[in-house]
C-alpha cells in the first residue's frame, strides 16, 4: 500500500520498542493530527513487561513485512544485518521505510539507494545522523547546489559527555567513561562510541547528502577517544581549547573532498566549543551562507523520536531523498592528498617517528610524556600503525588544514636559510 497524499492514514509497523521505540509510541498518542498509529510491534523478547498493550507485540517479522495494511515500516533495532533485511524487504514491498539505524545505513548505503530507486519507495533516516538536528534535510533541499565548502560538528553524544567532564571537573578518561555508563550516555561496551564508529558512520551518511560521495565507512580515517592522556587535556587547558571528537569534510581549492573523524583542539570563539554533555552540533559552511550552526540533543528518546515524527510527517506529503548531488550531478571524490596541522603526544622519546612530519613546529619532552606540534602530509594516517596505538594520541589544531602552496614555501625558505 503506498502513501499518496497527507490525507492517507500511516499505519505503521515498528521494529524495536526500546528506549526510541517506546518514546515514539507516547509521541504518536500524543499527536493525533499526524493521523498515524502503530498497528504491530515486532519485538526479540517477548518475557519483557512493556508499557503497550501486549496484542500489539510480535516475535514475527513478516506479520508487519507481509501485511499489506501496513503502508510504513519503522525500523529501531541494534541488529545492522538483521535491520537491512527488514528495510530491503519492506522497500521491495513498496513499503516506506523509517530508520535510525546509522550502521545499517552506512555499511550498505550503496545498495539501499538502489532499492529506493528501483521500487520508487521513501526510505528516510533523519534520526540516524544527529537525532534532533535536521541536519540531512537541510544538506538534500537547502544545500543542493554546488556551494557547499564544508561541515563539521560533533555528532557523537557519549564521547562528547566524556570529554565535558574531563575538561570541567579535571578526571581521567576512565573515570569520566564510568559516569558517562552509569549516567546511560555510554553503552555498558562503548567501544562504538569511544573508537570514533558511531561517528564515522555519521559521517559516510552526510557525505552522500552534502557531496554526492557513497563510501565505505572503513574507507574514511578515524578514530576517536580511546588513546586521550590527561596530558592532552592540560594541554589544551593552557592553550585556551576545548578537545572534542570531530567529523567533518570539506571541499579542498582543487573542488575534490577532505573527510575524516579525528579528536580536534576547538577554540573558544568556535560555537563548537560550548557544546557540552550528550549535546551535538553541527557547523555548515557555504559560500552564500557563510556559517550555520545547528545544535540540539544528539541521543535519548524524545529527541530521535522528535526526528522519526518528523520524517513520518514528511511521508504524508510522499517526501524521498533525491540525492541530487549524487544522481543528477557529478559528485566530489574524496582525496588524501592535503595537509593537516596536528599535536600528537606519546610516551618515550622515539615512539613517533620524525620522518612522518614536513614540517616540525614545536616540540616538548619530558621523563613521564611527550609532544610534537607538527605539519603532517594526511595520506600518512593511512598506516595507522605509528598513530592509532595505545599511549599514542593524535589531535588536530583548529586551523587544521595547510596550504600546500604556503607549505611549500615555507620549506624551501627554511632550506635556504640552512645553506
Amino acid at each position: 500500500m503506498s502513501i499518496q497524499n497527507q490525507q492517507t492514514k500511516l499505519n505503521i509497523g515498528l521494529f524495536g520498542f526500546g528506549v526510541v521505540g517506546e518514546g515514539l509510541y507516547k509521541v504518536l498518542e500524543q499527536t493525533p493530527t499526524l493521523n498515524a498509529q502503530i498497528k504491530k510491534v515486532c519485538i526479540k523478547h517477548p518475557e519483557k513487561k512493556r508499557n503497550a498493550p501486549p496484542e500489539l507485540f510480535t516475535i514475527d517479522p513478516d506479520l508487519l513485512l507481509q501485511d499489506e495494511e501496513i503502508n510504513v515500516i519503522v525500523e529501531l533495532i541494534d541488529d545492522s544485518e538483521a535491520a537491512y533485511y527488514i528495510v530491503s524487504t519492506a522497500l521491495k514491498n513498496k513499503k516506506a521505510v523509517v530508520s535510525a539505524n546509522k550502521k545499517l545505513i552506512a555499511e550498505h548505503l550503496e545498495e539501499l539507494i538502489s532499492l529506493q530507486q528501483h521500487f520508487q519507495t521513501p526510505f528516510l533516516y533523519e534520526s540516524a545522523a544527529c537525532a534532533s538536528i535536521p541536519v540531512i534535510r537541510n544538506l538534500e533541499e537547502y544545500y543542493d547546489n554546488d556551494l557547499l565548502h564544508g561541515i563539521s560538528g560533533i555528532v557523537n553524544g557519549s564521547t562528547n559527555y566524556i570529554l565535558t567532564k574531563v575538561s570541567e571537573e579535571n578526571i581521567s578518561f576512565e573515570d569520566a567513561l564510568v559516569q558517562a555508563q552509569i549516567e546511560g550516555f555510554a553503552e555498558s561496551n562503548p567501544a562504538l562510541d569511544i573508537e570514533g564508529t558511531d561517528a564515522v558512520n555519521k559521517l559516510t551518511i552526510l557525505l552522500a547528502h552534502a557531496y554526492g560521495i557513497v563510501t565505505p565507512p572503513q574507507d574514511i580515517v578515524h578514530t576517536g577517544i580511546q588513546n586521550l592522556h590527561a596530558g592532552d587535556a592540560v594541554f589544551a587547558r593552557e592553550k585556551g581549547y576545548e578537545i572534542k571528537l570531530i567529523a567533518q569534510a570539506r571541499k579542498l581549492d582543487n573542488g575534490k573532498i577532505a573527510a575524516f573523524v579525528l579528536p580536534q583542539f576547538v577554540h573558544k570563539d568556535s560555537q563548537l566549543y560550548n557544546v557540552r554533555n550528550e549535546y551535538n552540533g553541527v557547523i555548515i559552511e557555504s559560500s552564500l551562507a557563510d556559517k550555520q550552526f545547528f545544535y540540539g540533543k544528539g541521543a535519548g528518546s524524545f529527541p530521535t523520536a522528535s526526528a522519526v515524527l518528523s520524517d513520518l510527517s514528511a511521508l504524508r506529503y510522499n517526501y524521498r531523498y533525491e540525492y541530487k548531488k549524487l544522481l543528477y550531478q557529478k559528485p566530489s571524490q574524496l582525496t588524501n592528498d592535503f595537509f593537516l596541522r596536528v599535536y600528537v603526544s606519546f610516551d618515550g622519546l622515539f615512539h613517533v617517528p620524525h620522518e612522518k612530519f614536513e614540517r616540525i613546529e614545536e616540540w616538548s619532552s619530558s621523563d613521564k610524556r611527550c609532544h610534537v606540534t607538527g605539519i603532517i602530509r594526511f595520506s600518512r594516517l593511512l598506516d595507522a600503525s605509528w598513530w592509532k596505538r595505545k599511549n599514542t594520541s593524535l589531535v588536530v589544531y583548529p586551523d587544521a588544514f595547510v596550504d600546500k602552496v604556503a607549505l611549500k614555501q615555507d620549506v624551501e625558505e627554511n632550506v635556504l636559510s640552512l645553506v
